[in-house]
């Protein structure tokens, strides 16, 4: 089963996101079977920030007893048999948030988008905050073409429909849109996770935070938990 944990955002640093973590963290376990789980971290859209891949380390291995690892690729040649390694070892990847646009032109330079699609296509579980969220989505609510200015853009394509994250401090904003162009759409708040299996959401995940189901044809608005 492919499946995904898209979580909308959250200060993983101060463990706001740990019940979704740990939600994660059993699925990494699931997916080992009887070893030790390694989870992989993909830093690109924070430009390979390595203080948030040891906050990454300091959660997912001192909370959660998993190995970590971490692809790295901002400003550096992709050496393909150890990235093959990495992602051969993952029992779930996780990619983190920052800029989004950013993180898809390097992807697609570096050719590491062809590993995730790899991973994904063979049942690893794929995990993301913020810009690691929305990414797959067919269209994603970002700012990251130019700073503070919030615009619908093209994402990968691989789910269907149209996200944004935070949606707690975007809600007006998003909403106007979605009613002015009748979209439906998915508005994930920071510390809540939408699951999605098989490119179907199944559930959500709270921390404190909702998952809204919202349609622009009608100005409905619904919280889903499961589906």
């Amino acid at each position: 089963m492919a499946r995904m944990i898209l979580i909308g955002g959250g200060e993983l640093k101060t463990q706001e996101t740990l019940k979704i973590d740990a939600y994660i963290a059993g699925l990494a376990k699931a997916h080992a079977g009887e070893r030790r789980p390694c989870m992989l971290f993909i830093p690109t859209a924070s430009h390979d920030c390595m203080p948030y891949y040891n906050t990454f380390h300091k959660v997912y291995t001192g909370v959660f007893g998993l190995k970590t690892d971490v692809a790295l690729t901002v400003g550096r040649e992709i050496d393909p048999e150890k990235m093959k390694k990495k992602f051969g070892e993952a029992d779930l990847i996780y990619v983190g948030g920052g800029n989004t646009v950013f993180m898809l032109e390097s992807w697609k330079a570096t050719g590491l988008l062809s590993y995730i699609g790899e991973a994904y296509g063979r049942g690893v579980p794929l995990a993301g905050l913020s810009a690691g969220a929305i990414c797959w989505f067919e269209e994603m609510y970002t700012d990251s073409v130019v700073e503070g200015e919030y615009h619908m853009h093209r994402g990968l394509g691989w789910l269907k429909g149209k996200i944004s994250p935070h949606y707690n401090e975007r809600m007006l904003d998003f909403d106007r849109i979605l009613l002015y162009n009748r979209y439906c759409a998915w508005g994930v708040e920071n510390n809540a996770a939408l699951e999605i299996a098989d490119g179907e959401p199944v559930r959500s995940v709270s921390a404190g935070g909702k998952v809204w189901k919202l349609d622009g044809t009608s100005g409905e608005k619904v919280v889903k938990t499961e589906f």
